[in-house]
């Protein structure tokens, strides 16, 4: 592999962050155990082959169901005709904690009626205004 590969057209431009997987590789050795830099593109590559197979066959599901769209249980499905089924559990015990950590990210963002940050600002600077004509007056 070329330093340039994943920055052209073609195939090359369907990759995943090195230093991420490469990382991710560490992490998963023992510490007593290394990993040649051969081997970690290898594993690159087959990475972004299985995402591109399990995305393929999602599609395919997809279609299927006269949808446009690739919700998790094409996924799920697709991992189950490839022959996945083992890392189905593990799959959707992922998307649940996911879909948690939106609805707890939802909550935490506060209640802007369906305003913009501009018309918020302009609000705030009214009622201050408001607020320290009322000050002013009541003196």
């Amino acid at each position: 592999m070329s330093d340039r590969e994943g920055f052209g057209g073609g195939d090359d431009e369907h990759t995943l962050p090195k230093a991420t997987v490469y990382k991710l590789i560490s992490e998963m050795l023992p510490e007593d155990l290394s990993c040649a830099k051969d081997t970690k593109e290898i594993i690159v590559d087959c990475c972004v082959e299985w995402i591109k197979l399990i995305s393929a066959q999602s599609n395919t599901v997809c279609e299927e169901s006269s949808k446009k769209t690739i919700s998790p249980e094409h996924v799920l499905e697709a991992l189950k005709q490839l022959g996945f089924e083992s890392f189905i559990s593990e799959v959707d015990e992922s998307h649940g904690e996911f879909k948690q950590s939106q609805k707890d990210r939802q909550r935490n963002q506060p209640n802007t009626n369906g305003m913009t940050p501009e018309e918020l600002l302009a609000l705030q600077e009214k009622l201050f205004s408001q607020s320290q004509a009322r000050l002013q007056g009541g003196d």
